[in-house]
C-alpha cells in the first residue's frame, strides 16, 4: 500500500512530465530542433547529401499521391458512367411504359428484387 510521501512523489512526477509534454507541444514538429546548430557534427557536403535525400523522399511521395488520387478519379469516373447508363436505361423503360408497353428486361429485374410473383 502506498504511504502519502509515494503518492506525492508520484504527483509530482505527473506535473514534470505534463509540463515536459506541454513545453513540446508549444514547439510543434516542424522546423529545427533546439539546442541544435547547422554546424554541429554535420560537414556542408553531409548536409547537402542529406537535402538531396529528402527531396527524392520528397519527390517520391509526391508521385504516388498523384497516382492514387489518379487512381480515385478514374474508379469515380466508371462509376459515374455506370451510373448514368443505368439512369438512361430506367428512362427509356419509363417512357415504354407511358406509351403502354412493357419493356425488356424488366420482368427479370423486378424478380430479383422480388417485386413479383413468380408463377408456379
Amino acid at each position: 500500500m502506498m504511504d502519502l510521501d509515494d503518492k506525492a512523489m508520484d504527483q509530482q512526477d505527473h506535473e514534470e512530465q505534463d509540463e515536459i509534454r506541454n513545453d513540446r507541444k508549444e514547439g510543434g514538429k516542424r522546423g529545427r530542433k533546439p539546442g541544435r546548430k547547422a554546424t554541429d557534427k554535420i560537414g556542408s557536403s553531409q548536409a547537402g547529401k542529406r537535402s538531396r535525400q529528402s527531396a527524392r523522399e520528397c519527390r517520391a511521395r509526391k508521385k504516388l499521391r498523384y497516382q492514387y488520387l489518379e487512381e480515385l478519379v478514374t474508379d469515380r469516373e466508371k462509376a459515374v458512367f455506370a451510373l448514368r447508363k443505368e439512369l438512361e436505361k430506367y428512362r427509356l423503360w419509363g417512357r415504354e411504359l407511358d406509351e403502354g408497353r412493357v419493356p425488356e428486361g424488366i420482368h427479370a429485374m423486378l424478380e430479383e428484387l422480388g417485386a413479383v410473383k413468380q408463377e408456379k
